[in-house]
């Protein structure tokens, strides 16, 4: 058996078997095979799909490439949530905190930035002196003291996937249903939480642009989840653009602490409380519309953003340091109108440009570069109106893409539904 072979056959559009699947993965973590031969089967397997039971498969391979975490000494029913990432999607920083603070057990492993999508890790780090890596001790401590912790993926959970993580994000091979199925649930699983809540962003700014592929996607994930007995829902959202008005780590970080205290975008605020209403019923054995409305009190309350304030404290972070760029540039509006639609992708990658997210493996993110919308789609603006604000230390933004991004009518728009769907 031989990597060529096993490349030439997915590109032939044939089905790996098991031993194929896991020879390729297992020699890719070891070395054995170089960055350049698995970027060949992965985009052959972008371009030509994977069957179910090829997912199940290299999902399979991907958690025995490492350890499995055992929560089994945290008290309570362990509910997880991941997002499949979109442009500005800080939901983690609020829901971790909201959730925990009503009794929820939060123990995440979350990841850094992927594609045009920014990365959980990536905006704690922004917080000066935040700790994303505990050892398995300390991570159970905190979640059973606090109720929850978030760090990042460890080098001993599911390393394959870290590694093919990584070369997904530099070699324009993210937009495939199999290896987002199996990269999200392998390190579900390997996490160790009894169930897990699904964030599967729709549209321009994710992974899945139409809700075809997003459902496939959900199903898919639904379909692993079960194989491991685990109970796993999915919530469709959309990303026909950027979750609430913040796009950037820094700027993501504030915007979520002013969600906590209950002044954040109407659209974060409600996603927030969609998904953790879901993972609070699972956890508690209440209905949904009894645990929205312990959210609700949480945030009226302010133990929501006690709870934030404490979960940075306990992993060394401090919150009253978080640096935005001091230099920005207002673009304003050519003309009287309502917003249609903005270009959630472009955004993204403009922010991505500026330094928010990473081109190679290898770069170094400027934590205070951004965007700040100041109005969203359905919203009427006048013309000189400031449609956004970017933070840069380069005065020379292109002034004339970014304002490309927004498309403005004469005619009245609704409102987007946020939530499309929820698949169990």
């Amino acid at each position: 058996m031989n990597i060529i072979d096993i490349i030439v056959k997915k590109k032939n559009k044939k089905v790996l078997t098991y031993e194929e699947i896991k020879f390729a993965v297992d020699n890719y973590v070891n070395g054995n095979i170089k960055d350049y031969q698995m970027s060949s089967l992965l985009m052959a397997i972008v371009l030509n799909g994977m069957t179910e039971q090829e997912t199940i498969d290299l999902t399979k391979v991907m958690i025995d490439s490492g350890d499995k975490i055992d929560l089994s000494k945290i008290n309570g029913t362990i509910v997880d949530k991941h997002s499949t990432g979109g442009v500005g999607d800080k939901t983690t920083l609020v829901l971790a905190p909201l959730v925990s603070s009503v009794g929820v057990k939060v123990a995440k492993m979350s990841g850094r930035g992927l594609g045009h999508t920014g990365g959980t890790i990536d905006k704690l780090e922004s917080i000066e002196g935040f700790k994303v890596t505990l050892t398995n001790e300390e991570f159970i401590n905190q979640v059973n003291d606090i109720g929850c912790a978030v760090i990042s993926q460890t080098a001993n959970i599911v390393p394959a996937d870290k590694k093919l993580y990584a070369l997904r994000d530099v070699t324009g091979t993210t937009e495939s249903i199999p290896l987002i199925a199996s990269s999200i649930m392998s390190k579900k699983i390997a996490s160790g939480a009894d169930a897990i809540v699904l964030d599967v962003k729709v549209g321009n700014g994710a992974l899945m642009k139409d809700i075809d592929s997003a459902t496939k996607l959900a199903n898919l994930m639904i379909k692993i989840g079960k194989s491991y007995n685990k109970k796993t829902i999915c919530v469709l959202s959309n990303m026909e653009e950027p979750l609430g008005k913040s796009i950037g780590n820094s700027l993501e970080v504030l915007e979520s602490i002013e969600t906590l205290k209950g002044k954040g975008p109407s659209d974060l605020h409600k996603l927030v409380l969609t998904l953790g209403s879901i993972m609070t019923s699972i956890a508690l054995n209440i209905t949904e519309e009894e645990a929205k409305l312990k959210l609700l009190e949480s945030i009226k309350t302010g133990k929501a953003l006690e709870k934030f304030n404490e979960f940075v404290r306990m992993q060394n972070g401090n919150v009253n340091n978080i640096q935005v760029e001091e230099n920005y540039v207002s673009i304003k509006s050519s003309k009287d109108g309502f917003i249609k639609s903005i270009d959630a992708y472009k955004l993204g990658e403009i922010a991505r440009k500026i330094g928010a997210g990473r081109l190679n493996k290898e770069d170094e993110i400027n934590y205070g570069v951004g965007i700040v919308l100041n109005k969203k789609v359905g919203d009427y603006l006048f013309e000189n109106e400031e449609l956004l604000k970017i933070y840069s230390k380069h005065a020379d933004v292109n002034i004339k893409e970014i304002s490309e991004c927004f498309e403005i009518v004469e005619e009245k728009i609704d409102k987007p539904n946020l939530i499309i769907d929820i698949i169990e």
